[in-house]
């Protein structure tokens, strides 16, 4: 399978790339590098430093490598900074979004599957949070998530683009072999965070509220291995090929780990005491956000396969070995 990924110098994007080719299949990835790093672009790819908003860039890179499916990750990610700076989400995002889909038409590229976000359900009806849930999407980042989503379903009506939208949960880990890892500029991460604090790098951990209505007062997450998210889009792509309709799945484990838990279980695997403090609620933050997995698992037959220890073990492995 020749599969096209942008993205692919980003956290999920370049694991998922590592994946494809410890699988057999060929890869060309496309990204700007405005976010991404070089140096996780994986050698045995080809590689092209396009933007998504250079159309015609575009349009010559699909066209001379012929995927038969794209795999689109890249994406402006910040909550916080697209609440404070709409216009480029809304550039990079929508725009270079539509221009990929656009060139896919051109092209003749009918197989999609798109890195969407959990961030649409906004503050959930009903935990576990399953696919029928209304969108209610709370901060602009998963405005453009959800207008992606919209423009995925137009096209498939008026050029038939096939697609799957995969709504993830909490991203987190890195790869085993310590290649690969998390690193983002800012970091907002919770794990992260708490790894960079076992490190020295950090003076403490900021944990916001400890007043919710869960077992320990703290917010609750489903965390979700990176590379169990580059297995689903590995499956997402073959439903595809095998005349699988457009779909909307989420990705989790369907289990929730709090703050508190994060923190206790890296004391644990680092060995290091992590201070914290207890500060103010963030606005807009949900007590609990779990994924209902079942659609992933009966239609794409995922099943993850690592928990939350293996997920901060994989991340203290890489992070414990970088030079900062």
């Amino acid at each position: 399978m020749k599969v096209l990924v942008t993205g692919g110098a980003g956290y999920i994007g370049s694991h998922f790339v590592k994946f494809l080719i410890e699988n057999k299949h060929d890869v060309c990835v496309i990204d700007n590098l405005s976010r991404g790093h070089k140096e996780a672009v994986n050698p045995n790819c080809i590689f092209a430093q396009t933007d998504l908003l250079d159309y015609e860039g575009l349009i010559k890179n699909i066209g001379e490598y012929k995927p038969d499916s794209v795999v689109h990750f890249a994406a402006f990610a910040y909550v916080g900074e697209s609440v404070e700076k709409p216009e480029i989400y809304y550039q990079n995002n929508v725009i270079g979004s539509f221009n990929l889909i656009r060139a896919c038409v051109e092209t003749g590229v009918k197989n999609f599957v798109f890195s969407s976000t959990c961030s649409i359900y906004g503050n959930p009806e009903r935990v576990p949070i399953a696919e029928d849930q209304n969108s209610n999407p709370i901060n602009p980042y998963a405005n453009t998530k959800l207008i992606i989503e919209m423009l995925l379903r137009d096209f498939e009506v008026a050029h038939g683009i096939k697609s799957v939208c995969l709504r993830y949960f909490n991203a987190a880990g890195a790869h085993p072999d310590g290649e690969l890892g998390e690193s983002h500029e800012p970091e907002s991460h919770l794990i992260p965070l708490v790894l960079f604090t076992a490190l020295g790098k950090r003076e403490k951990v900021l944990v916001f509220g400890n007043d919710y209505n869960t077992k320990d007062g703290t917010c609750v997450r489903d965390y979700i291995h990176v590379l169990d998210l580059a297995d689903a889009h590995l499956k997402a792509l073959d439903y595809l090929l095998q005349g699988g309709k457009s779909t909307i799945i989420n990705l989790g484990t369907g289990d929730g780990n709090s703050v508190k838990e994060i923190i206790e279980k890296s004391n644990e695997i680092t060995g290091k005491e992590i201070p914290f403090e207890i500060v103010s609620r963030r606005a807009g933050d949900p007590a609990i956000l779990v994924a209902d997995n079942k659609k992933a698992k009966e239609l794409l037959g995922w099943q993850p396969k690592y928990g939350i220890e293996e997920i901060i073990k994989t991340a203290w492995n890489w992070h414990n070995n970088q030079k900062y």
